[in-house]
């Protein structure tokens, strides 16, 4: 790769018009962090981190319904892309996306999309990728 320079296990070119890397990327411990919902899934949570894990409370959702919060978050602009996806619960049984973005928030939306309710605590896990 010519005119790059090493940035540990991510070469950038001089541009940065493009990122090689022979490795993982990701985010550094100092990054991260976790949020649980308290008092229901629409109960909105707040998580400073560019990337994490938002564990939902555990009231029922029912089958093919959808049920949106708000993650207000410091660090999201309206240029970034949000990266989500489930972890735990019954496996298959959730849809999740971002349907609204604005500087310092993110309105996600979690749809159960079996035919019966469903009273999971998942996990959301998510990852900013940052626009300028």
């Amino acid at each position: 790769m010519p005119n790059t320079q090493s940035t540990g296990i991510a070469y950038a070119d001089p541009e940065f018009t493009a990122c090689y890397a022979s490795q993982e990327i990701g985010y550094s411990t100092a990054a991260q962090g976790t949020v649980t919902q308290l008092t229901s899934k629409s109960t909105g949570v707040t998580l400073n981190k560019s990337c994490g894990q938002i564990t939902l409370n555990d009231a029922a959702l029912a089958g093919t319904t959808n049920v949106t919060f708000t993650l207000t978050n410091s660090v999201i602009s309206t240029k970034d892309v949000l990266i989500l996806n489930v972890y735990g619960g019954t496996s298959g049984s959730y849809n999740v996306w971002v349907s609204g973005l604005a500087a310092g928030s993110a309105t996600i939306t979690v749809r159960n999309i079996t035919a019966g309710s469903l009273s999971e605590a998942i996990n959301i896990n998510f990852a900013i990728i940052h626009g300028q």
